[in-house]
């Protein structure tokens, strides 16, 4: 009895598969050099079953449970491992030894090498042999080959798994399953001879003296019986016999000693001559490709009744009697026998067998399944109207009953028959249960032939199966009610795929019917039929041209593109693109619809689901000025601020104010105490003071910035070798700051009339904007300044003079020409070139003010970058990008558009290539020049001349669709 299941199920693992995350990347590339380097093969995506397994998610999970040598000594633990990592199959023993074997074949020798940071066994006795056994680690070619033929038949995964042949179930211990190892030959049979002697010997026979050779021995066939009981054939000794057959080899080539008791027919027997065989010349696909597909046909369609059906008076196969016929057949022949119950059980299964088994289950295979599958789904017919819908092969019959489809050719005039049915009174909500189990049937009839259509075998099969486009011609055509709405999605199924393989002409039944389904409320159904008229002898070599296209349709296939339904626009665009490929196609498109909105719709598309992009491209990357000699003049205010301190404080100053660092520059000792001496020597002695002394003032510079110092540098010159004393690590400043850290900036305002050898500019430094704009007031504009009554400012004494004034600061285009203001409006202008220098030098630190988990707040100043180090140049791009992809031909080539902009193009390309070839365009031209509006008009003109600022725009912005537009534009020849 088996165990009762635990009430809560155990948690389903999930569906393995292979992630390709960085860490993967990193693991794969390591294990692929680790392979290389031993020498060995690695299968980087090894199968189970149907599954790729992911060495890295296999790697990690075995090792966190102990390792391959942990989890092989316990039982039945690979098939816990298949479980937790979601590859359970349906045979559970396969799976655990198949994953045993991945793990042994890739990572055992790699878990050794990194895990347990020892030295793998060699490949010939660890990844050139199967996974059998445990031990890895203490596995060497010594203790293997003596221990390998114990250790041949572990197993330890806790599975037996397939005994050999000379492992018997007795001699496993505690093995209860004796069923598993494979059955020992059976010893060799002799041909049965019957034993004709008497059961008794006659008195004669036994009275006579016989020696023990001539019981155990056959007499001579050369000697002559004698008279009585000497004539007697002495039995053979059918112990010797049969010890001798085992001794001697097989039954084949055994012959008894005595021919007198061996058969004739054993005996005589020859083997057949082959060269005797008559051979005649069939049909094959090779030698007649036409003759063979057509015999094949008729053979299925006119021999399927004879299928399994056993002639009378005919003896069963023994074979058959004891096995049966598989469950293929016996659903096919359940179909075909027309019992209500027998076809339930068929139909059910073929179902089932048709999902599961799809890529197996071929109508080629078994004759008759595709005739039984549409005779019952058929039966429709007779559900909705008073019809029986029969299939014959009558070649010469002419005007039968409405009924009977022609299952040779077809029916070409089905839909006229269908429109001739009378209709049944059929309620959707209230229907007899005869009617609903009816039903039930034909759908499942119907799903079965939508499930194997999707092998293209399958499909190319039923292409060529005549009745099913009548077939489908009936159940798209039934009444629009609720029980059938799922039959005509099975059929527009089965048609989206058989299509590619059929021709169909404007007026053919199924290309009419599939074109009515457009005028659907169905989306399901519009979005079916226009893939399956998209896809008319997609594989054939003849093109479709899509004739006959309704004005309704195309303008329902228009306004369907301002949906925003991503599948309907995908296949109204397919439609388009096949319809706007033809000439006449054009010319009726222009007579139903107003293409300008089309046009207007379709540029729309170019940028659907278009994302913006910002790029910086780098112009001239960031770099440093090089540093020189040339140490900036000190500021007068700087400089009396610094006389009147001490040394060394006034050194130390000195070199913060002018001096900044930088670990790359150097500059010699001689120009920093040459620029300190100049500055302060005679204004020191003037006032009484000594200056610091060089020696002393070269170490102040290690302590201002600590990662300067003294060096000596050996240079070659013309001279020879010369010592240069220089400092490393500090260069001078190209703006001095204030001992605050304010920078000075200068005053461009430019000179009258500058003396030769002086600057164009004033270049007096300021660090801030108050004294500037005073300066520029008393020196450039020769005003008089006083203090203000509190003493806090100053004021100027003569306001307005009446002088025409022009601004010459550096760069300002304002008043460039001398012209008269007030005062005061004037100097507001130069007010403001003071502001926004002094913001450019000394604007305030962006502050970033961020909580630490505990609620304190930190924040961080961002300094900018040092005045020596220039900025890379970059300029910010934008761009649209759409929907691409790579080409699989060309991993290395830049993505291609693609998706619905791709296809929106490419209708716009037709109508532009087609248009001007149109007769309409004919008549465009000549209302034209009847009108005198030139030569120059027609039907581009009109469609696309308003479009030309967008499409410009979309090819400077979207890279991928550039080439196209392009195309576009040279079909237009603006």
């Amino acid at each position: 009895m088996a165990p009762p299941r635990s009430v809560e199920a155990p948690e389903m693992a999930p569906v393995h598969t292979v992630d390709r995350t960085p860490q993967y990347e990193e693991f794969m590339a390591r294990l692929r050099e680790f392979h290389e380097k031993r020498g060995t093969n690695l299968d980087p995506l090894p199968k189970l079953g149907l599954n790729h397994v992911d060495l890295f998610k296999l790697f990690n999970y075995i090792v966190e449970r102990g390792g391959y040598d942990k989890v092989s000594d316990e039982k039945l633990a690979w098939r816990r491992m298949c479980e937790g990592l979601g590859l359970m199959t349906t045979n559970p023993p396969a799976a655990a030894f198949g994953l045993k074997s991945i793990f042994y074949k890739n990572l055992a020798a790699f878990e050794i090498r990194t895990v347990h940071n020892k030295e793998p066994p060699p490949p010939e006795i660890l990844e050139h042999i199967t996974a059998r056994g445990s031990g890895l680690l203490t596995r060497t070619l010594e203790t293997y080959k003596t221990n390998r033929r114990d250790t041949a038949h572990e197993r330890s995964d806790g599975d037996d798994g397939t005994p050999v042949r000379d492992r018997r179930p007795e001699d496993i211990p505690g093995s209860a399953r004796a069923s598993r190892g494979l059955r020992e030959a059976p010893p060799q049979r002799v041909i049965f001879q019957p034993d004709t002697a008497p059961p008794r010997q006659s008195r004669q026979a036994s009275g006579q003296h016989t020696t023990p050779a001539a019981h155990t021995s056959h007499p001579s066939p050369h000697t002559q019986p004698h008279s009585h009981s000497h004539n007697l054939i002495q039995p053979p000794n059918m112990q010797a016999l049969r010890l001798q057959s085992q001794r001697d080899s097989p039954t084949a080539a055994w012959r008894p000693a005595n021919p007198e008791q061996q058969l004739g027919v054993v005996h005589s027997y020859q083997p057949q001559d082959p060269t005797g065989t008559p051979v005649r010349v069939v049909p094959t696909p090779m030698n007649a490709p036409e003759e063979f597909s057509r015999s094949r046909r008729l053979a299925s369609m006119q021999a399927v009744g004879s299928m399994q059906v056993r002639p009378p008076g005919s003896k069963l196969n023994a074979q058959m009697l004891l096995k049966g016929p598989n469950i293929y057949l016996r659903c096919v022949t359940a179909l075909r026998s027309g019992i209500r119950s027998e076809q339930t059980f068929g139909l059910h299964h073929l179902v089932k067998i048709s999902f599961e088994r799809g890529e197996k289950f071929r109508f080629e295979q078994f004759p008759g399944l595709v005739d039984g599958l549409a005779e019952k789904a058929l039966e429709v017919g007779n559900l909705f109207y008073h019809v029986n819908w029969t299939i014959t092969f009558d070649h010469d019959q002419e005007g039968g009953p409405i009924g009977e489809l022609d299952g040779s050719e077809g029916t070409p005039d089905i839909l006229e028959r269908i429109a001739k049915l009378t209709p049944k009174d059929v309620q959707d909500s209230i229907r007899p249960a005869e009617f609903s189990d009816q039903l039930v049937l034909i759908t499942e009839a119907m799903l079965t032939i939508r499930n194997m259509a999707m092998l293209y075998d399958n499909a190319s099969y039923l292409s060529e199966y005549p009745v099913l486009k009548d077939l489908l011609c009936i159940i798209l055509h039934l009444p629009k009610k609720e029980v059938v709405v799922e039959l005509k999605h099975f059929a527009l199924d089965i048609a989206e795929q058989v299509t590619p393989c059929l021709i169909l002409e404007s007026d053919d039944p199924l290309y009419k019917t599939l074109l009515a389904q457009l005028d659907s409320d169905d989306r399901g159904c519009i979005l079916t039929a226009l893939r399956a008229i998209g896809r008319v002898s997609m594989n054939l070599a003849q093109t479709n041209k899509l004739g006959g296209v309704p004005a309704s349709v195309l303008e329902n296939v228009m306004n369907w593109l301002l949906l925003n339904d991503d599948e309907l626009l995908d296949a109204c665009l397919d439609f388009l693109y096949q319809y706007t490929a033809v000439v006449t196609n054009v010319d009726s498109l222009l007579k139903a619809v107003k293409v300008e909105h089309l046009v207007t719709h379709l540029v729309r598309l170019l940028s659907h689901g278009a994302k913006r992009e910002s790029k910086e491209l780098v112009i001239e990357p960031e770099h440093k000025t090089p540093g020189g000699e040339f140490i900036v003049e000190i500021p007068r205010d700087l400089f009396e601020r610094l006389l009147a301190a001490e040394e060394p404080e006034r050194c130390y100053q000195w070199l913060r104010c002018l001096f900044e660092e930088d670990p790359e520059s150097q500059i010699t000792q001689i120009a920093v105490w040459q620029a300190y001496t100049n500055s302060f020597l005679e204004p020191l002695k003037k006032s009484g003071r000594s200056l610091i002394n060089a020696a002393e003032f070269i170490r102040n510079i290690s302590q201002v910035y600590q990662s300067a110092g003294a060096q000596i540098v050996r240079d070659h010159g013309p001279m020879g070798e010369v010592n240069r004393f220089i400092i490393k690590g500090i260069r001078p400043r190209s703006r001095p700051i204030s001992p605050d850290g304010r920078e000075y900036f200068r005053c461009l305002w430019a000179r009258n009339e500058p003396k030769p050898g002086e600057p164009v500019k004033c270049g007096v430094w300021f660090a801030s904007a108050k004294p500037m704009y005073y300066h520029i007031i008393e020196h450039h504009l020769g005003k008089e300044l006083r203090d203000s009554e509190d003493g806090s400012n100053k004021e100027v004494s003569n306001k307005d003079d009446g002088v025409a004034r022009s601004c010459v600061w550096g760069g300002c285009r304002k008043y460039p020409q001398p012209i008269k203001l007030p005062f005061i409006t004037f100097m507001a202008h130069v007010k403001t070139h003071l502001v926004i220098e002094e913001r450019k030098y000394n604007a305030p630190q962006h502050t970033d003010i961020s909580q630490t988990p505990g609620g304190s707040i930190i924040s961080s100043n961002k300094r900018p970058k040092p005045p020596y180090v220039r900025p890379a140049r970059i300029i910010n791009l934008t761009y649209q990008e759409t929907v691409t992809v790579r080409d699989e031909r060309n991993p290395n080539a830049l993505p291609q558009a693609a998706g619905i902009p791709l296809s929106a193009i490419l209708v716009l390309r037709n109508i532009a290539r087609n248009v001007v070839k149109t007769e309409a365009e004919e008549e465009l031209l000549k209302l034209q020049e009847n009108k005198g509006e030139g030569e120059n008009g027609g039907w581009n003109e009109r469609l696309f001349r308003p479009m030309l600022p967008r499409l410009y725009e979309i090819m400077a912005e979207n890279k991928s669709l550039a080439p196209h537009i392009a195309s576009l534009l040279q079909l237009l020849e603006f």
